[in-house]
Parts: C-alpha cells; structure tokens; sequence
C-alpha cells in the first residue's frame, strides 16, 4: 500500500525566504500524524504545498498515492481540509456553507453535518459573518470531517475553543482513526499531538528537525524529583544522586535538591533512603522540554538530533 503522504525534498521560497526546505517525509495509511512547530516555522506552508494551493520550488509530493499537482482535484475530493483561518461567504449560514461544500465535495449527507454540529455545539442557522472566531474554527471543523474523508488535513485545528471542544475535537479524530482515515494535524501544542498522534514531526524555520514516535519522545523526557534533605546532609545527597546513571542533579537550593532522572526513580529512591528525607515529589517528564531540547540543538547546529525522516514501515 502506497503512502498516504509522501514528499522527496520539498522545497519552497518565498524570494530570499526559507518556506520550507528538502523535506523527505512519509506518512502511513490510517496514522494519525502531528507536524509541530511554532507559528511561522513551515507548517501551513507544507500543507499548501501537498493540497496544490501553492507550487514547489523544487521537490515534489505525492497525496493518496496521486501526484500533488496532476491528481489536485481527485485529492480534494477525497481530503477534508482545515486551513488555519479558515474563512468563507460572510452572508451564508453555516448550514449553508455545509450544503456548498456537499455539493462540491460530495460524499456527505445531510445527517453527517446534524451530528457533527450537535457534537460543536454549533448553530448553523446564523451566518458565518456574524460568528465568533470559536465558532467559525467549528464551522470549518465541521465541513472538514462530514462525509468521513479518507484523509484529514488539518491545520491548527483547536484555535478559538474553548477546553471542553478541544477534547471533543480529540476524541472525535481518535474515532477516525479507529475507521482507518490517515489524519496529518499542524499544531503548536505538544499536549494537543501527545494526545492522538502516532508519530510527530518537529518543524524549525522550515526544516524537519526531528521525526519520532510519540513514544520514542516520552522515552528522551526526564523525571523531575524533588527531595529534601534534613541533618544538614544536603551535599552528601547530592554527590551519592549524581552518581546514579541517567540521573542530573539539578538545582541544590537550601536542604531541596531538584534531580532530572530519565529512568525509572527506584534508584533515587533507594540512594534516598540513606539520608533523612522530609520530602520527595515526583513529576512526569514534560515533552515540552523535549520539544525545546530538539529546538535549541538545531539553533546550536548539534548533530544529537538526527532526523528520521524515512521510518519503519507500519
């Protein structure tokens, strides 16, 4: 089975500006895919560049096993697409603009758009000029997954709503999934793409920096554990921690020293358990310090964070 998403060095300036520069990426059929980077970094670039909004450079990608370019029109008929802002005719209701896109798209039906709006909370009887940015980001959500498309496109999709729509929304692309659609989400969230992506893409100034699974990324992310030592020992504990493997003792400020552990935090605990401890607190590892660890090596010109960028086949 061909890629749902292929693309061999795909290149895009914009005069002397770096839209995007020799990406070579592959995303499986039915993977739920996350392209992650602050704004301006490449994202919505990449994605206009797959649908043929924008042309290449250089490079060329494939979409659904169809050129980007030549089979343009077979794509978008079978993609449900989210730009980042996404804007339509101000003086139709949003029912309208559902029963524009059905016409255009096809493979919707009318009961697609009931539900999805149920789900959004969303009145589609007023028109999309006199909406909130929230509820038009649920307008275009809605036309974007009515009529369940083999592909989902979808750029930013939770900007404007609110907490309880997001999770809506995440559960609602982790029941795509479950049908076999291949989703490819753009987004400045970790927690966002940590909550339904497979693998995720981290995007710097154009260039693929690093290519994991979500799981290779919580292995790279560090415990934070927090002991307190009493009797005065503070220095002795923090040299009997620092020779634990995979542990870096952090901040010693006072009788609390702050250790980063990239395993398990038995050892602490133990090597702990020498000393007389008044308290420990133990947090998850946060991905967002690996997201900034793989930004920071890039800007450094490290070599630690070689990209992947054609993975294992699933």
């Amino acid at each position: 089975m061909p890629a749902a998403i292929e693309t061999t060095q795909l290149t895009k300036f914009y005069g002397e500006f770096v839209g995007l520069r020799d990406l070579n990426l592959e995303v499986y059929p039915g993977e739920v895919f996350g392209l992650l980077g602050p704004n301006g970094a490449g994202k919505s670039t990449t994605i206009r560049l797959l649908l043929d909004f924008i042309k290449p450079t250089r490079g060329s990608s494939r979409v659904l096993g169809l050129d980007s370019h030549e089979g343009s029109q077979e794509i978008r008929r079978r993609t449900g697409y989210l730009p980042g802002d996404f804007i339509t005719y101000p003086n139709l209701t949003a029912e309208q603009v559902f029963e524009y896109f059905i016409n255009l798209r096809g493979g919707a039906e009318p009961q697609d758009m009931d539900s999805l709006c149920e789900r959004f909370r969303l009145d589609s009887s007023r028109k999309f000029g006199e909406l909130s940015r929230g509820n038009r980001q649920k307008v275009g959500l809605v036309q974007a997954f009515m009529g369940n498309p083999e592909l989902l496109v979808l750029d930013e999709p939770t900007s404007g709503l609110d907490p309880l729509l997001q999770a809506e929304f995440l559960e609602l692309v982790n029941e795509r999934k479950e049908t076999g659609a291949t989703q490819f989400v753009s987004s400045h969230l970790l927690h966002e793409v940590e909550a339904v992506c497979d693998r995720v893409g981290i995007i710097r100034e154009g260039q693929l920096v690093a290519l994991e699974t979500i799981e290779a990324l919580r292995a790279r992310a560090r415990a934070t554990v927090t002991v307190e030592i009493g009797d005065g020992a503070v220095a002795s504990a923090a040299e009997a921690f620092s020779r634990i493997e995979g542990v870096e003792v952090g901040e010693v400020d006072g009788d609390t020293i702050t250790l980063l552990s990239s395993d398990s935090i038995d050892a602490i605990v133990k090597t702990a358990a020498r000393f007389t401890v008044t308290s420990l607190e133990s947090r998850p590892p946060a991905l967002d310090e690996v997201f900034m660890a793989y930004y920071n090596d890039a800007a450094d010109g490290s070599e630690a964070t070689e990209v992947q960028t054609k993975g294992e086949g699933s």
